[in-house]
Order: C-alpha cells, then structure tokens, then sequence
C-alpha cells in the first residue's frame, strides 16, 4: 500500500472533460456525430439542434460558452425535445446518453502528461478521484480504456445522486468516502462550475487553463492557475505537510 502523502494535501479529485482528456477533440466529433443521428437527415433540423447546443457546424467545435463546455448533459434537454417534437424527455436523454457514451469513446482524446501525471500522484498515495458532469458510466468507461481505472477510488457523475457542479454535492461525497476534510483535498477542473463547486464544498481550487476558458476568468475563483497537469506536480512537491 502507498504511503500516505506528505503534504498537506491528502486527495485530490479531478474534473474530467478539458482537466483529463481534451474536451474539443473528444466531445466535437462525438457530438457532431449526435447530431447526425439525430436529425436522420433532416439539415434545417440539425442546425437547430446545433443553435441551441453552442455547437458550430461549420467549424465543428463547441463555442466556449455552450451549456455543454460545462454543463451536465440535461442541461438543454427541454429545448431539444421541444426542437424534435419528443415528450418522453427522459427516453431521449436515455437515447442522447447511449450515443454519446459510445462516439466519446471512438474520440476519446487525453492529454498528453495524463497518464505519467496519474500514475505518479497514486504512486505517492494520493487517494484520486473523479466528478464530472458527464455521467458515471461514461467517466468509468473512459478511464478504463485509458488504462487508469485502478488510480481513481472514487468517480461521480452528475446522475450518481450528488447533483451536478456548481452543486458541492460530488465534492462532500469524496471528502465523507475517503474520510478527509475539504482542507486536505484539491480539486483540479478547468471551468467555472468547477471553481465555484470547490468554493462551495471548501476546498483547494486548482484552476487549469486546458479547457475553454481563460486564466484571466478562472483566477478570481481559484486559489491557484496552471497552464496543465505537470504544474500541478511541481505545486505539490513544493508543498510542505
């Protein structure tokens, strides 16, 4: 068994999409892809869909201000079974979950100090985790085909009943299962709702600039900015206990 870090950072719980893996080149074509299906065809429909995503078809990217850059996947539900004339909303998250589950894995894109970065924080004992607003089964299935499922103890989604980032909920799940108070875990995300989720459970905010947003937005909600993963190894070897 590892031994217990020496830092006053015991734990640390990641985001996943734009913290772990590249939320465009993963999730753009997936979704692109979502849309396809979707549509069955029908061009004016599609391009609906994609309005009210923030998804730009002709560049294929995400905008950086799409409900889906941080959101939960429900996040425009309404709008989309209102769009495809659908009343079971539940049915059709089902079915929009299904595809992306499957296209997020074909596009699965990490980045590149993802695995040494892991692998090096469990082998210093770290106890790792995952909260993400993508759902659980997605989250377990990626870090899976990564090869990094045993370095993460804990993996929340938004639908494992903790409720979704802003929401503090997935953050005090971790701090109860690994026994450790807010104080000596960090959470390292890439997106407001991640900074405002640490604030609210009372945790260390570790903002990383590998997603949409900007240094210049995450500083003000954040107790430290980096440019990637690697930073966050040389912050904590810095670290006294």
């Amino acid at each position: 068994m590892s031994a217990r870090p020496q830092t006053a950072i015991k734990a640390i719980l990641f985001d996943k999409d734009g913290t772990l893996i590249d939320f465009q080149q993963t999730w753009s074509p997936a979704f692109g892809r979502l849309l396809e299906t979707m549509a069955e065809g029908d061009v004016v429909l599609k391009g609906e869909l994609a309005r009210i995503s923030g998804f730009d078809l002709k560049e294929g990217l995400f905008d950086p201000n799409s409900p889906f850059v941080a959101g939960a996947n429900d996040t425009v539900l309404d709008e989309w079974a209102r769009v495809l004339g659908v009343s079971d909303t539940r049915a059709l998250l089902m079915e929009m979950e299904a595809h992306l589950f499957r296209f997020g894995l074909e596009s699965l894109a990490p980045f590149a100090t993802l695995e040494p970065t892991i692998r090096t924080l469990h082998a210093a004992g770290y106890v790792l985790g995952i909260a993400t607003n993508d759902t659980e089964a997605a989250a377990r299935a990626q870090m899976e085909a990564l090869g990094l499922s045993d370095c993460f103890a804990h993996v929340f989604g938004y639908d494992s009943g903790h409720g979704p980032k802003p929401e503090p909920g997935m953050i005090l799940a971790f701090s109860r299962e690994t026994g450790l108070a807010p104080h000596e875990i960090a959470l390292v995300g890439d997106s407001l709702h991640d900074m405002h989720a640490g604030r609210n459970a009372g945790v260390r905010r570790v903002a990383v600039t590998t997603g949409t947003v900007g240094a210049s937005v995450l500083a003000p909600h954040a107790d430290h900015v980096f440019d990637g993963l690697d930073d966050l190894l040389d912050w904590l070897d810095r670290m006294e206990a």
